[in-house]
C-alpha cells in the first residue's frame, strides 16, 4: 500500500468555496456496501436511511478563532500563530509562520499588545512550537476579539458568517478545524431524526493537526498522526452499547466520531467511557470494531481521511465512487457535499 495509491483527479472548480444554504440542501451520495450501488439524493433525505433503534453519533466540539495575526516584537515582521492544542491555562501547541524567524525566546504581539506570545520550544513531530501567552483578562474573550476562524488553505473566499464553520450542535470549545460532516445538519433535521426513534449521541474530539496533516511519506505506515483529545462519557458509552446490543446500528457523523469510538472500543466492539489523547490511524487493514455506517464529506487525495473511508469500503471502491462523484459534479472538501456509507 502506497500513499500514491489514494490519488484521484479532482477539477479545481469542484472544491467548494462557500457553504450551502440552507445547510441540509447539500447533495448526498449514498453508497450501499452490500451491493456497491450508488444513489444521488439531498442531505435532507438522510433520515430515510436511518432506522428506528439506530444511534447517530455527533462530535460536539466547537471551533475556536485559532488563527492569530500579529507582529514579531523586535522587528515588526508579520507573523501568524495557529493554535492546535491547549496544554495549560497559558500554553498551547501551535503552528507558526515564518517558522525560521520564530525561534525559542522570541515574542510576538497581537492587537497592539493586548495579547503577547512567547515562543518556548520546537515541536519536531508537527514542525511547530509550544507557545506561552501573556495577557490581562480572560484569554477566551481576548481570542474571540483578535482571532480568526482557521479556514483550510484551499478555501479562498472570505467567510461572511463565522457560524457557518460551526455545527449547530457545537458545545465544547477546542478545535482548530470543524468536523465538517456535521455542517449539513439543521436543528429541524435533527428533530426529525429523533422523532423517528433514532438516538442522537454526543461524543467529543477536538480537531487539531491530526485530521488535516498531509501524508508526506510514500509508505503510509511511516506516517505519524498528531494526537488529539477525545472523550466518551459514561452516558454516551451506555447508550451506544445498548443500541448495538439491541441490533441497532452505530452511525457516525464524520471521521472524528469514527476515530473517537474506535479509540474507546475494545476488540469486541464494546465502547468504554473515558478521556484521552488519540493518535489512531485508520486505514485499509484496520479492523473496524464499533462503527456500522458513516456520514462524511469528500476528502483530499492521498489524505488519512480518504484512507479511513477506504478501511470501510475498500480502496478501489472508494476511488470508483469518488470518480462517480467527480463525474456528477459533487462539491468537495469542507464546504462540499456529503456521502453516506452504509
Amino acid at each position: 500500500m502506497k500513499t500514491s495509491d489514494f490519488d484521484y483527479f479532482l477539477p479545481q472548480e469542484l472544491i467548494a468555496q462557500t457553504p450551502m444554504e440552507p445547510r441540509d440542501h447539500s447533495r448526498l451520495l449514498v453508497y450501499h456496501r452490500s451491493s456497491g450501488s450508488v444513489e444521488h439524493r439531498h442531505f435532507y433525505d438522510i433520515a430515510d436511511y436511518l432506522n428506528p433503534g439506530d444511534a447517530l453519533v455527533i462530535n460536539e466540539t466547537k471551533v475556536i478563532p485559532a488563527r492569530l495575526l500579529g507582529v514579531k516584537e523586535d522587528t515588526g515582521v508579520p507573523v501568524e500563530v495557529l493554535l492546535l492544542r491547549r496544554l495549560s491555562a497559558t500554553d498551547w501547541e501551535a503552528l507558526v509562520r515564518p517558522g525560521r524567524r520564530l525561534k525559542p525566546g522570541t515574542f510576538c504581539s497581537f492587537g497592539d499588545g493586548r495579547l503577547r506570545c512567547e515562543i518556548l520550544n520546537n515541536v519536531e513531530e508537527i514542525g511547530g512550537r509550544n507557545v506561552r501567552f501573556h495577557f490581562d483578562g480572560v484569554f477566551e474573550e481576548i481570542l474571540d476579539q483578535l482571532g480568526e476562524m482557521p479556514l483550510p488553505p484551499y478555501i479562498h473566499e472570505k467567510l461572511a458568517d463565522g457560524t457557518r464553520y460551526q455545527t449547530v450542535y457545537a458545545r465544547q470549545e477546542g478545535s482548530a478545524a470543524a468536523p465538517t460532516a456535521g455542517l449539513h445538519f439543521t436543528p429541524e433535521l435533527l428533530d426529525r431524526i429523533r422523532e423517528k426513534g433514532i438516538r442522537v449521541v454526543p461524543i467529543l474530539l477536538h480537531v487539531g493537526l491530526g485530521t488535516f496533516r498531509p501524508v508526506k511519506e510514500e509508505d503510509p505506515e511511516k506516517h505519524v498522526m498528531h494526537s488529539e483529545f477525545c472523550q466518551v462519557t459514561e452516558e454516551a458509552a451506555d447508550a451506544l452499547n445498548s443500541v448495538r446490543a439491541a441490533g441497532g446500528r452505530i452511525v457516525c457523523v464524520g471521521t472524528t466520531s469514527v476515530r473517537t469510538l474506535e479509540t474507546m472500543a475494545d476488540d469486541n466492539g464494546v465502547i468504554h467511557p473515558g478521556a484521552k489523547d488519540t493518535a489512531i490511524f485508520i486505514r485499509p487493514g484496520t479492523k473496524i470494531k464499533a462503527v456500522d455506517a458513516l456520514i462524511t464529506n469528500f476528502h483530499l487525495p492521498q489524505s488519512t481521511l480518504l484512507m479511513l473511508i477506504s478501511a470501510l469500503m475498500g480502496r478501489e471502491e472508494a476511488l470508483r465512487v469518488y470518480g462517480i462523484a467527480v463525474q456528477e459534479r459533487y462539491r468537495f472538501f469542507s464546504f462540499g457535499d456529503a456521502m453516506f456509507i452504509e
